[in-house]
């Protein structure tokens, strides 16, 4: 695909990594006569290994680029750079819309039957401030008590970056995160990171086919959906750019989404602030 260097009006979508490609796959989808544009930030994954300061210099970094490209909407398709950094996103650009991705608590409490849910995530999401507010604020919606079992998955966002989906290994670090979730009896299950939904038949067949799974990347998109009048100046295309290795990329997209020549474009950042990552 070619990628023009001019900048117009279009939506910025970044990651990580390869994650937040469930979200730019529904963005595709729901918005064909959008120009998109996203960015992966690959020499960083995960961030879930990253401390909350590295995250939001990174976000912060990565935002003034799409900005600068001509990103009238941003989408943080990550839900840990949406729990560390998003706020500070929405204070520094106030005027500019920027939807964030977080785990489907006010959902999974209305799906539940039994009052338990299981949430497997990254481990700085599930360690996030953020994520405790938002279960708090959810779990009294219903008239019964319920308990969210929260699941930090370290190495599995490795593993996906890496192209890795069916190995060995990988299955066993899925049965052994979803251990404690089958100890609990949990009903439903939330993937709390926009990687996840890559493996989805592996989270499934370790927790049993009684579990209901939920995912997060439809809502995102119609959220930016809803935010976004498309116009008759509006250039369908799609944009994008990596701080890691392009042509690695490349190969993951095509191998792993079906995207055939597909260009991906090298990025570091210029700003001060994500030097001190």
């Amino acid at each position: 695909m070619q990628i023009d260097s001019s900048p117009s009006r279009e939506i910025g979508v970044f990651d990580s990594g390869v994650g937040g490609f469930t979200v730019l796959r529904e963005l595709r989808t729901l918005l064909p006569s959008a120009r998109l544009r996203y960015l992966a930030d690959t020499a960083y994954a995960p961030y879930g290994n990253r401390s909350p300061d590295e995250i939001r210099a990174r976000s912060i970094a990565i935002s003034e680029h799409l900005i600068e490209r001509g990103a009238e909407l941003i989408v943080v398709a990550c839900n840990t750079a949406t729990a560390h950094a998003i706020e500070a996103l929405r204070e520094r650009w106030p005027a500019l819309p920027f939807v964030g991705t977080e785990p489907g608590i006010k959902p999974a409490v209305a799906a539940t039957r039994n009052g338990r849910i299981g949430l497997l995530a990254t481990p700085s999401t599930a360690a996030s401030a953020r994520l405790r507010a938002l279960i708090e604020r959810h779990i009294g919606d219903r008239q019964v008590v319920v308990q969210v079992v929260v699941q930090g998955c370290a190495g599995v966002v490795d593993r996906i970056e890496a192209g890795d989906l069916g190995s060995a290994e990988l299955q066993a670090l899925v049965d052994r995160y979803c251990e404690p979730l089958r100890a609990a009896g949990v009903d439903t299950a939330l993937l709390g990171c926009t990687h996840y939904p890559f493996i989805e038949p592996l989270w499934q067949a370790a927790l049993g086919p009684e579990v209901e799974l939920l995912r997060i990347e439809t809502a995102v998109a119609r959220r930016a959906l809803s935010l976004w009048t498309p116009t008759e100046g509006d250039i369908p295309a799609l944009d994008i750019e990596t701080s890691g290795d392009p042509v690695a990329l490349q190969r993951w997209i095509g191998r792993v989404l079906g995207w055939q020549d597909t260009a991906v474009q090298a990025w570091q950042p210029q700003s001060k602030t994500a030097s001190s990552c």
